[in-house]
């Protein structure tokens, strides 16, 4: 059955993703259309690639996920280093080596540019802090002076994944404004998990099923925020900026498309999570997409 998918950011959490996309090939469900932001960006970009579940965790156990972490090379002590790091380049790490990566992994399948695959088959999340604008890519390229076809798709992913404060942002410079520079991050900033993508805006209906993969609890299982002080208030205040837009569009009309994989316990940036760790949260994925499939009607 053909569907469409979208995968919500969550970092290394995104392990969850391997179990649940077994299970759909298990079932013979088969993506024509996917969008994700951060981590599920990663994702998704992949499967469009033609990578399957099984290549896919293949992938992941040759990964050497620290390598990600990609410091500025320095003569000061790391832990002073990435405090200078952070305020002069926006990021304790570079994020290229995580680019190098997606790049090298997406030519073995033949995909390098958005031209490579076929037409509005992946759309990549991301935010432009510096125009203040949500950005669908490869879609709003041209308003950068950007040709989508001749965009690389590891670039657009790697936007998608630049954990503020964690990666550097990605610049990208528009050609309309002699070049005028803005700096790109994380998509989950503004929307960590696009359903509403592949709705019609005029009809409000989907062009065929969708089904999208969140990595946290359904909405009756979201415990509210303790605030106590102030560090607390933060906390709830970027939680409600990232999840807002989202929580509404998914408690309107969508929550019955929906896999929730409840991951409580794992940092989006516990990049020394263990081999065990890893294997629970694609167990999580498999068991909770089967549980899905159960009682889901399209």
């Amino acid at each position: 059955m053909k569907i469409d998918g979208v995968f919500a950011g969550g970092g290394v959490k995104a392990y969850a993703f391997v179990g649940a996309l077994d299970v759909m090939e298990e079932r013979g469900y088969e993506f024509t259309r996917i969008a994700g932001t951060s981590a599920g960006s990663i994702v998704a970009a992949l499967i469009k690639a033609g990578y399957t579940s099984k290549e896919l965790l293949s992938l992941l156990n040759e990964l050497d996920i620290e390598a990600f972490k990609d410091e500025r090379m320095s003569w000061l002590p790391f832990p002073v280093a990435k405090w200078i790091h952070m305020y002069f380049k926006l990021g304790i790490y570079k994020g290229d080596a995580l680019e190098a990566w997606l790049s090298c992994v997406l030519q073995k399948k033949g995909i390098k540019t958005f031209a490579d695959l076929p037409k509005d088959s992946l759309r990549i999340i991301a935010s432009d802090l510096s125009q203040n604008r949500l950005i669908v890519l490869p879609d709003d390229l041209p308003l950068y002076g950007q040709i989508p076809e001749k965009f690389s798709v590891a670039r657009a992913v790697r936007m998608s994944c630049s954990i503020p404060f964690f990666f550097e942002p990605v610049k990208i410079y528009d050609r309309t404004k002699n070049g005028a520079r803005s700096y790109v991050v994380d998509g989950g900033i503004l929307s960590n998990f696009p359903m509403w993508l592949f709705m019609d805006g005029k009809t409000k209906k989907w062009r065929r099923p969708v089904i999208g993969f969140q990595l946290s609890p359904s909405l009756d299982q979201v415990q509210p925020n303790d605030i106590k002080n102030a560090i607390a208030l933060y906390r709830a205040l970027f939680d409600t900026m990232t999840k807002a837009h989202d929580t509404r569009y998914i408690a309107a009309d969508h929550a019955k498309n929906i896999v929730f994989i409840p991951v409580m316990d794992v940092s989006a940036t516990d990049f020394e999570m263990s081999e065990q760790e890893k294997e629970k949260l694609m167990n999580l994925g498999r068991i909770e997409t089967e549980q899905f499939l159960r009682g889901w009607r399209y």
